[in-house]
């Protein structure tokens, strides 16, 4: 069996070399039977191809030549169509770091909004019960109750 990463090239001339070999001790091989056993010794990468080759043309005529020169074409189009896979992949991964990468700085940036708000808003509370004087906690005693007067108008009570 040929091995699953082998070219066509390469398969062809080892099994090239094993025909002429036999030829040279007087077993000859005819087209036919060579066509069939080159098949056979294909990897199961190939079954696809093997089997539209030989349900489309007559294995009887195809010669050994013609059936390379196919195998060839579809080891061209399986290379092209693994590299435009890997280079999808690859692409789908870049920007799915890119937006991983963008969603993070995003994040930072909205917390560090958050950050500089909630001290802008800690520092207006603070010079707001600076300038009343009741920043600091009184003393129980000291506490002034809340006192109503009801407004004459609206009937509501008014706090002070």
């Amino acid at each position: 069996m040929i091995p699953k990463e082998e070219s066509i090239d390469n398969a062809f001339a080892k099994f090239n070399t094993i025909i002429t070999s036999l030829k040279a001790l007087d077993e000859g091989f005819s087209s036919k039977s060579c066509v069939r056993k080159f098949l056979k010794a294909l990897h199961p990468k190939w079954r696809a191809k093997v089997t539209a080759i030989e349900e489309s043309k007559n294995l009887t005529t195809l010669s050994l030549d013609e059936l390379i020169g196919k195998l060839k074409v579809y080891e061209e189009v399986i290379k092209k169509d693994f590299e435009i896979v890997k280079r999808k992949r690859e692409q789908s991964r870049y920007i799915a770091l890119k937006d991983r990468k963008e969603s993070s700085d995003n994040d930072s940036s909205t917390s560090d909004s958050e950050d500089e708000e909630y001290a802008i808003a800690v520092r207006d509370f603070k010079k707001f019960f600076k300038r009343r004087g009741r920043f600091k906690r009184q003393p129980h005693e000291e506490r002034k109750p809340f006192q109503r007067n009801k407004d004459e108008k609206n009937g509501k009570g008014e706090r002070k």
